[in-house]
C-alpha cells in the first residue's frame, strides 16, 4: 500500500501486508483483498474510536478491475466507510500503458484520453506501489531462503527451495500449497511434492 498526496509520495504511510489467513489459497487475489483492506481500515476505525488523529483517504485506488472492486466495496460497507470513494484500474490489453480501464460504482467502466494529466499521475501511483511491493518481495524471499521450514524437508536443496519461494511467494505459501500445485514447480517429483504436503500438515 502507497499513499499520496498534493505534496507527493507520502512514504512513511507506506505498508506492506503479509497474507495470514490459513484458509486462502495461492492465487486467490479476491480473499488477500479482504484480508488487507479489512485490516488497514479496522485500524483506521479503531484509531478514530480511541480519538487518534487520523486521516482518511479521499479515494481509494485499487489494482484490479469490477471484482477486486466489489470486494473493497464490501469492506468499506460492513465497517461503515460509506464515503470513502473506491475506484478500480485494470490494466489493458497485453498490460498496455495507457490502455487503463477505470471502475466506478454505479457507473459503466471507462478510459481516459491518453494524453490526460491524470491517466500520467494514476500510471506514476501504479508504479511506485509495484515498486515498493516488488521490494517487499525481494527482502521476504531473500528473507525465507536463509531461515526456512523448507530446510527440514530432505530432498529440498537450495535450488528447489527457491523455485518453491519463487512460486508460491512464501514458506507459508508452499505450505498451503496442494499436491498438485507442487509439481508444477519445476524439479518437484510427485514424491517430493507429497513430502511436502504431508510435513506441512503434520507441522
Amino acid at each position: 500500500m502507497i499513499v499520496a498526496g498534493p505534496e507527493g509520495f507520502r512514504r512513511n504511510q507506506y505498508r506492506k501486508f503479509n497474507i495470514r489467513g490459513d484458509d486462502l489459497t495461492p492465487g486467490d487475489d479476491y480473499g488477500m483483498m479482504r484480508e488487507v483492506m479489512r485490516r488497514r481500515f479496522t485500524r483506521l476505525v479503531k484509531d478514530e474510536d480511541e480519538g487518534e488523529a487520523v486521516e482518511r483517504p479521499d479515494l481509494l485506488l485499487i489494482d484490479g478491475g469490477a471484482g477486486q472492486l466489489a470486494e473493497v466495496q464490501a469492506v468499506l460497507a460492513d465497517l461503515g466507510l460509506h464515503e470513502i470513494v473506491a475506484v478500480g484500474v485494470a490494466k489493458g490489453p497485453d498490460r498496455d500503458a495507457g490502455m487503463e480501464r477505470f471502475f466506478v460504482p454505479g457507473k459503466p467502466p471507462f478510459m481516459l484520453p491518453l494524453k490526460s494529466p491524470a491517466l500520467y499521475y494514476i500510471q506514476r501511483l501504479r508504479d511506485e506501489a509495484h515498486r515498493f511491493a516488488n521490494g517487499a518481495h525481494r527482502t521476504r524471499r531473500s528473507m525465507d531462503i536463509k531461515r526456512n521450514p523448507l530446510d527440514e524437508i530432505e530432498g529440498v536443496g537450495p535450488g528447489r527451495k527457491k523455485a518453491l519461494l519463487h512460486a508460491f511467494g512464501s514458506a507459508k505459501g508452499v505450505g498451503r500449497a496442494s499436491v498438485v500445485d507442487l509439481v508444477k514447480v519445476e524439479g518437484v517429483s510427485q514424491a517430493l511434492a507429497e513430502r511436502i504436503h504431508a510435513f506441512f500438515r503434520k507441522s
